[in-house]
């Protein structure tokens, strides 16, 4: 799945977005979607059940009553009401879709990859465990990130007050 991989992924979705390509849409990080985008979990209208990571990615999205109640009715949503539950992160006109998801991409891209690295892990990771364990593991993280390039480069670069330079490592 999209969530073991370093990176982050983001969703442009733009029209219909219906089962298996709503569960696609659902392993991404980031889901940006145009005024134009419908979605509907589709399933159930056929007497099947997701089968491609519905039923464990949208309760975690967007809770566990929106999430039975998309899949147990296989309704459409529109933009706004994905918006308004959290299924994406914003929505844009049809025409800025790509512009917007890309401008969105490349502010990520310029951004300190280890620590966007290890949020990206610690966020997916912290899911399946306590708080306690998250925390460790949170610990861990802030250690590797601390003993980095990036860490020094992101101090001097506020203390001089211009942008940083990251290294990745």
């Amino acid at each position: 799945m999209l969530q073991t991989l370093d990176k982050p992924y983001i969703a442009a979705i733009n029209g219909a977005c219906a089962g298996a390509g709503m569960d696609m849409a659902s392993m991404c990080d980031i889901r940006i979607a145009s005024d134009n985008a419908k979605f509907v979990m589709a399933y159930v209208r056929r007497a099947t059940v997701p089968g491609d990571g519905g039923c464990y990615l949208l309760p975690r999205i967007v809770g566990l009553t929106n999430a039975l109640d998309l899949m147990w009715t296989g309704r459409a949503m529109d933009a706004q009401e994905a918006l308004r539950i959290g299924y994406v992160s914003r929505v844009v006109s049809q025409e800025e879709l790509m512009q917007q998801t890309m401008e969105y991409a490349k502010e990520l891209a310029s951004g300190p990859p280890l620590a966007i690295q290890l949020i990206k892990r610690l966020t997916y990771d912290s899911l399946a465990m306590n708080l306690e364990s998250a925390l460790d593991l949170a610990g861990d993280a802030a250690l590797t990130v601390h003993s980095s390039q990036d860490y020094k480069e992101g101090a001097l670069a506020f203390v001089e007050k211009r942008p940083p330079t990251w290294l990745g490592r």
